[in-house]
């Protein structure tokens, strides 16, 4: 983070560090910059003729994590810029010497992920270096999926609903939206594999993609029981773990709803991964039309969680 000028802290007297800043200060220091921004550089506009430069790519990185931990617009991003001294600094923007980058330009470094599929790529690179600082993907996996919400308006354009989301029905409640998969470490809670359907398909579909092969346990709820043939498949190796389902004409046993509590007490870890990605990020809606768009703000959104959880390891390094 830039050094701030003096005009800048307007003489405050009196001034407490809060939880906010106490975050980025953190998130500025584990966060591989140099490396994230060498993905960028090929995709990233070059300076042409004597016109205004580009703004830098680790800048505009800055301000696109901005708006995944804060859930934020493309104009929201601006207005918090400017109103939020502690997200300044860990952008680097001095107001007594630059303007914002304007919702546009924020608008523009999105369509650049989107269009090159760089939050898939950053997911990858951030996993490798967090194996190259020793938190790397054991031998076991827990999945499981969640929904991520969809505006059911019919309020725009088209006259239509998003056609790329579904509707589903969870218990008695009905939802329209997209489904996150996800493959978890047991230990580390480290997500090493994600997937992204519309919400009507089935959570034990995608079970294949978030298996890494090596696996000797494979933990998840009864959505996924009944697939010990595919497990076999994609990781011979590995111990079915999933939960036990029962049905209206077969009730489990004492010694199965024994088991289920013990396997659950492993695969509960999986929710504290989507407590970070919907409780402290606040993705429980999809803000862009389309699966592609929000394939990769939710491979973004993971490579960041995955940093958090692993904020006490890598700070200590």
């Amino acid at each position: 983070m830039r050094q701030q000028s003096f005009a800048s802290y307007d003489f405050e007297k009196y001034r407490k560090k809060t939880s906010k800043e106490h975050f980025l200060e953190e998130m500025d220091r584990i966060i591989p910059w140099k490396a994230l921004s060498k993905v960028i550089k090929p995709y990233y506009p070059k300076p042409k003729g004597a016109g205004r430069r580009p703004i830098g790519i680790q800048r505009m990185l800055r301000i696109h994590f901005l708006q995944h931990w804060f859930e934020l617009s493309d104009p929201g991003a601006e207005e918090a810029l400017y109103d939020s001294r502690a997200m300044r600094q860990f952008v680097g923007i001095d107001l007594g010497k630059e303007p914002v980058p304007d919702e546009t330009t924020i608008l523009n470094f999105r369509h650049l992920m989107e269009r090159y599929d760089l939050g898939d790529e950053m997911f990858r690179l951030v996993n490798v270096y967090l194996a190259e600082n020793g938190l790397k993907v054991n031998r076991g996996t827990i999945v499981d999926a969640t929904i991520i919400d969809a505006p059911t308006s019919t309020k725009n354009k088209d006259k239509a609903r998003d056609p790329d989301m579904h509707q589903t029905r969870k218990g008695n409640q009905w939802y329209f939206g997209m489904k996150t998969h996800i493959g978890v470490d047991n230990q580390t809670k480290l997500i090493h594999s994600v997937a992204v359907t519309a919400a009507n398909v089935h959570d034990s579909q995608l079970l294949g993609d978030l298996l890494h092969g090596e696996e000797t346990h494979v933990w998840g709820d009864s959505a996924y029981a009944g697939q010990k043939q595919l497990l076999y498949e994609q990781a011979p190796q590995a111990k079915d773990c999933t939960q036990k389902k029962g049905s209206r004409y077969r009730k489990l046993t004492e010694a199965e709803q024994s088991a289920n509590r013990y396997k659950s007490k492993i695969r509960s870890r999986v929710e504290h991964v989507f407590g970070v990605m919907k409780r402290q990020f606040g993705f429980t809606k999809v803000r862009y039309r389309g699966l592609e768009k929000n394939a990769q703000c939710v491979f973004t959104k993971c490579a960041l969680v995955n940093l958090v959880l692993a904020k006490k390891t890598l700070l200590a390094v």
